[in-house]
């Protein structure tokens, strides 16, 4: 009993330290974050990367920073977005990643043409229920799903709604989820309106879509907090964007938990075979 909670006590700190002085790292981007990143790097002009903020704040360690290197990614690019949330707990964190992202883009712009404004660059859709309207309702005209947007505005007098009516002006709808909310985009959105679909979910959920992938239709996924930290990479290598990875930086952690459970495994073993060799 006293050897398993120094093993407790040891990943503890492993953890914490981490944690608290992350360590720079590089992960090596795979294909499926990959080919996500490209295809929203080449979204047309005319048309807009549709994010769907479908987690709530028990998955926002690990999905949140997902959202952000997508915006990030999106607004270097000049692409146009539209965000909404099938969640309600979606809102706040939307927002919040949102302001996060503005800020850094904001305070170094110099003139109104440098800045991302509001109704021109992108748009804050809200919450509409239930997840069926807006999943089919899109495909027909997003400001009558939408007539007012979350911060009261009515939708169709924002320019930004004036040029992207619905999923024929979307480049693809990537939905952040720690649930199948992803999967709804796939069965009701790409089926019917032939959108193209991205995703972004939690480790454990991965197994869950790889089939979705391999069958064309995921465009790309983002998986836990290794596909976040991928797409940071990525965002920071192609336009040297210097804002806080917070993906990256859970990585230090997890890296030398995972190194550290390795090793302990190692050690049992040795122990085990050294006491039956006695």
């Amino acid at each position: 009993m006293a050897s398993r909670r120094y093993i407790y006590l040891i990943l503890t700190i492993v953890i914490i330290i981490p944690i608290l002085r992350p360590f720079k790292l590089k992960p090596l981007p795979m294909k499926p974050v990959k080919n996500l990143f490209d295809y929203i790097d080449k979204i047309p002009k005319d048309k807009a990367l549709l994010i769907s903020v479908d987690y709530t704040p028990d998955t926002e360690a690990e999905l949140q920073p997902m959202t952000i290197a997508l915006l990030r990614h999106a607004f270097s690019k000049r692409i146009k977005v539209g965000i909404l949330t099938l969640t309600l707990l979606g809102l706040g964190l939307a927002e919040d990643a949102l302001q996060v992202v503005l800020k850094e883009f904001n305070e170094k712009a110099k003139t109104k043409e440098d800045s991302i404004v509001y109704g021109r660059d992108y748009v804050f859709l809200g919450w509409q229920t239930p997840p069926l309207v807006p999943l089919l309702g899109m495909g027909e005209s997003i400001t009558k799903v939408f007539p007012v947007d979350y911060y009261g505005n009515r939708t169709d007098t924002l320019p930004l709604l004036k040029e992207i009516k619905n999923y024929r002006d979307v480049g693809i709808v990537v939905s952040i989820s720690g649930s199948a909310i992803p999967m709804w985009y796939v069965t009701y959105a790409q089926t019917t309106f032939g959108v193209k679909v991205g995703a972004g979910f939690t480790a454990v959920s991965a197994a869950d879509y790889y089939p979705y992938l391999n069958s064309g239709q995921l465009t790309g996924l983002l998986a836990g907090m290794r596909g976040g930290a991928e797409y940071e990479e990525l965002v920071e290598e192609n336009f040297k964007i210097r804002g806080r990875r917070k993906a990256t930086e859970a990585m230090s952690a997890q890296t030398t938990a995972h190194i550290t459970i390795i090793l302990l495994i190692i050690l049992g073993n040795f122990i085990y075979f050294y006491k039956k060799k006695k």
